[in-house]
């Protein structure tokens, strides 16, 4: 089976809550695959090849750069009792000239009527560490654009933010557009993040205006992530020190 990619030239937004307020709105390139299938992308795009923009397995589904892909994301919903999935897609950041960094990526599950009933959350933050939240109705039931679906926070990301507390995500995922609303809640303050953007064809012309208005790709993230935190500390935010990360992949809510 061939299957395109879809491109999201998409807007993300974060916005911290309580008494240190902090928000900004980027610009990001996001891509969804069929993570199972044969990819029948544009010749500027490498699947586990090199490309001006890449994805790779060994970027997720684990341990960073020792990823598995799909065949990690069958073994997490079997070890939790979720039936498995007709279809897996991968909502990610591409490698941008062979860079990589991901804060969060998706790992989309649907059933056999295409109708998406589980989600993992792939975070992975700047030190390179890596949590995952596994997200789903009690009952499997299908994930609809106005449900809420909570899971604890027990991971490292920002410095600035405590490790208590609890996320809810929503997800709005259709053939033509994407929407992810991440809202991080604890006491006074949290932070709501989301993501959203068209889904159209991924083309050459596509890669390369992406390329040329983007250039620095996962590097300009990376980036863009420093500045806000030496904002912050200038705000006088409060910088916790990074614990030892939790020994299980993956959380569920």
């Amino acid at each position: 089976m061939t299957s395109g990619v879809d491109h999201i030239a998409g807007q993300t937004f974060h916005g911290r809550k309580g008494a240190i307020r902090n928000a900004f709105r980027y610009s990001i390139d996001y891509v969804l695959l069929d993570a199972e299938a044969d990819v029948g992308g544009p010749r500027l795009f490498g699947r586990n090849r090199r490309g001006i923009a890449s994805v790779h397995d060994s970027d997720h589904g684990g341990t960073p750069g020792a990823g598995r892909g799909a065949d990690w994301v069958r073994e997490v919903l079997d070890s939790n009792g979720i039936p498995q999935p007709k279809r897996i897609k991968l909502l990610t950041q591409p490698r941008f000239w062979g860079h990589v960094f991901n804060p969060v990526s998706f790992w989309l599950c649907f059933n056999g009527d295409d109708a998406l009933y589980a989600v993992i959350s792939e975070v992975t933050n700047t030190f390179g560490e890596r949590h995952s939240y596994l997200c789903h109705h009690a009952d499997f039931s299908v994930i609809r654009a106005e449900d809420r679906l909570q899971a604890s926070k027990i991971f490292y990301v920002s410095p600035f933010q405590p490790i208590e507390g609890g996320y809810e995500f929503r997800f709005d995922i259709r053939p033509d557009r994407i929407g992810v609303w991440i809202d991080y809640k604890q006491g006074n303050g949290g932070l709501i993040a989301t993501l959203y953007g068209d889904a159209k064809p991924l083309s050459n012309k596509s890669i390369l205006f992406a390329a040329l208005r983007r250039p620095f790709g996962s590097r300009r993230v990376l980036g863009l992530i420093h500045w806000q935190a030496a904002k912050l500390w200038w705000k006088g935010a409060r910088y916790r020190v990074r614990p030892t990360p939790p020994q299980q992949e993956v959380s569920k809510g």
